[in-house]
C-alpha cells in the first residue's frame, strides 16, 4: 500500500528499473532504516557518485541508532583497508533531525545546483 503523503505512485516490475528511476531525477537521497532493499539502493548510489556515474548529492541517513553501526564497519573495515576512500565514506551524513537533513540537503544540492526554496501556499 502507497504512503498516504505521496501525491505519485509508480510500481516497477524489475528493480533496477526503479533504481534507474530514483537517481535519474535525485539531487538529494533520505535514507530511513530498512533492508535489503534500502541497503541496495544506498550503496549503489554511493558506488555510482564515486565512479562519476551520476551528480555528487547528498546521501543523508535518518536514525543514527540504525546506521551508526554500519558506518563503523565501513570505517574500520573497508576505509581502514582502503578499499574505500575517506572522500567516499564522508559522504554519508547520518542525523536524527530533520532540520539538519534539510539544512545538508539545502547547502549541498539546493544552492549548488541552482534550486531555489518556494513557500508553500
Amino acid at each position: 500500500k502507497p504512503n498516504d503523503y505521496l501525491d505519485k505512485w509508480v510500481e516497477f516490475h524489475y528493480f533496477f528499473v526503479r533504481k534507474v528511476m530514483l537517481v535519474k531525477y535525485s539531487y538529494a537521497f533520505v535514507a530511513l532504516p530498512g533492508g535489503f532493499g534500502t541497503m541496495d539502493e544506498i550503496f549503489e548510489t554511493a558506488t555510482l557518485i564515486q565512479t562519476r556515474k551520476i551528480l555528487n548529492f547528498p546521501l543523508v541517513l535518518m536514525g543514527r541508532d540504525y546506521w551508526q553501526p554500519l558506518l563503523e564497519f565501513l570505517e574500520q573495515k573497508s576505509v581502514a583497508g582502503g578499499t574505500i576512500s575517506t572522500g567516499d565514506y564522508s559522504r554519508f551524513v547520518v542525523t536524527d533531525s530533520v532540520e539538519e537533513a534539510c539544512g545538508h540537503i539545502e547547502t549541498a544540492a539546493i544552492e549548488r545546483f541552482g534550486f531555489h526554496w518556494k513557500p508553500r501556499s
